[in-house]
């Protein structure tokens, strides 16, 4: 038997590690199957570098994208998970692990590589006022304190920078069954920024609920904080459940516009049969829905002078295992509508006609030389978009993943990167763009990730 304090400290500072009924008695949450199938879930059934007083941690996650577009400056538009193509990019380095003694825990993971780039260039919080938020977090991916006390079934508290799990997919790749992540995840929240409060009433579900800056921000938007839950049931051990929703002010400068999103997912593990050559099956389904209210746009039958401003996304994934769960097959694809596009990401296009460097971002968008965005996101201008993929996994042990991944996405308006990119005429961010010169953006791309994912 395992110390309870211990474990949920671990359990509630990563979702990934998991305990097991060899190790727990089913009285603590989750321990009484193994869950390392689900999607957004590390697979690996202990803790290597694990000790009396920290569990720590070391993730390595390489890269390569064959984008058929080919974009002369390699750069990669709509992805939470690459940002550059036909090269080899390291896009996440992370050290660090959880602190436990007694009831008191902490959690350090770093974030070194093309992600402490790619994910706060998407908050537009840290516009706000001075002492730059945005530099001070980007090399953290999760930072946080807390406590716990034996109640129930267990109950954490923690500050700090935390993962969101909005969209089911995890923010490490190693954890889930596809590189790319489909539009409904990757266009949803990776981390709060506040407090959360976690509580599990049985040893199959758990509730948490959140008092954080804003949606996927560092700072506050307005002066309202973001609000959310979560609830997570797990009937049996093939069965997951997840709900997630958000209330929040997350348009800066429009205090009067409300955020609300519900985040929805099913799992089911189907087929479980080691001895055989398919030897596990499962999948999973996630729906979101969500709107904007005030502030000039409202949720639903909206019209010219105050449009309707919405967010639908769908994706589904099927999982099968084969020769022992060396080898994986998952097969995937999901869609979008989101008028207005205040959830999608922000093509980085180049943001100087004067030869500066640096790609648009949510403080800092791209405009022509008649001052219009490239890209707009006007309240009502409309944003479709669905993709598809095939990802092929080899597993030879739990702390390395080979993947090959083809994937298909298309838009209803330019937004990926065509053969002359997004950043200049000779796809240098150093180069003066001349007049006239804008932004390659087509409506279909299609590419091969490569990655090669350790994990200790």
């Amino acid at each position: 038997m395992i110390n309870r304090s211990s474990w949920l400290l671990r359990w509630g500072l990563s979702a990934s590690l998991i305990a097991f009924s060899s190790l727990a008695g089913a009285e603590e949450p989750f321990a009484f199957a193994d869950f390392t199938w689900m999607n957004g879930n590390n697979r690996q059934k202990s803790a290597l570098l694990d000790s009396k007083y920290f569990t720590g941690s070391f993730l390595a996650d390489t890269n390569a994208v064959l984008d058929f577009n080919t974009p002369k400056d390699h750069t990669l538009v709509g992805s939470t998970s690459s940002g550059r193509t036909n090269e080899l990019q390291v896009t996440q380095l992370g050290l660090g692990g959880d602190f436990h003694y007694e009831n008191v825990r902490g959690r350090i993971m770093t974030q070194f590589g093309m992600y402490s780039s790619m994910t706060p260039r998407n908050d537009a919080s840290t516009a706000r006022g001075q002492w730059d938020a945005n530099t001070a977090y980007r090399y953290v991916s999760e930072a946080y304190g807390g406590y716990h006390w034996d109640a129930m079934n267990g109950v954490n508290l923690d500050a700090g920078i935390f993962m969101s799990y909005i969209g089911l997919f995890s923010y490490y790749n190693f954890e889930n069954w596809a590189y790319q992540a489909s539009y409904t995840s990757a266009n949803t929240p990776w981390f709060f920024n506040g407090l959360r409060l976690q509580m599990f009433p049985t040893d199959r579900l758990k509730t948490e609920l959140w008092l954080i800056n804003g949606w996927q921000s560092y700072g506050m938007f307005n002066e309202a904080p973001g609000v959310g839950y979560q609830v997570n049931y797990r009937p049996t051990g093939d069965w997951s459940w997840v709900f997630n929703g958000y209330v929040g002010s997350d348009t800066l400068g429009t205090p009067g516009r409300t955020r609300m999103h519900s985040d929805n997912s099913v799992q089911y593990k189907y087929l479980d049969t080691p001895s055989k050559f398919i030897s596990k099956g499962a999948f999973s389904i996630t729906a979101d829905i969500g709107c904007e209210n005030g502030g000039g746009v409202q949720c639903t039958n909206g019209d010219s002078k105050t449009p309707s401003q919405y967010f639908i996304g769908v994706m589904a994934y099927n999982r099968l295992w084969f020769a022992n769960d060396k080898y994986a097959l998952t097969l995937g694809a999901g869609m979008i509508n989101n008028p207005g596009r205040y959830l999608v990401l922000i093509p980085p296009i180049q943001t100087s006609q004067t030869g500066a460097s640096g790609g648009a971002s949510a403080t800092n968008p791209a405009l022509d030389s008649n001052g219009n965005p490239y890209f707009s996101q006007n309240p009502g201008d409309e944003f479709r978009a669905w993709d598809a993929s095939a990802t092929f996994d080899y597993m030879p042990n739990e702390y390395i993943t080979f993947r090959s991944e083809f994937i298909h996405r298309e838009a209803n308006v330019g937004y990926f990167a065509g053969p002359g990119g997004v950043t200049s005429a000779d796809g240098l961010n150093t180069s003066t763009q001349p007049s006239g010169w804008k932004p390659d953006l087509v409506n279909t791309e299609d590419r091969i990730n490569l990655a090669m994912m350790v994990r200790f």
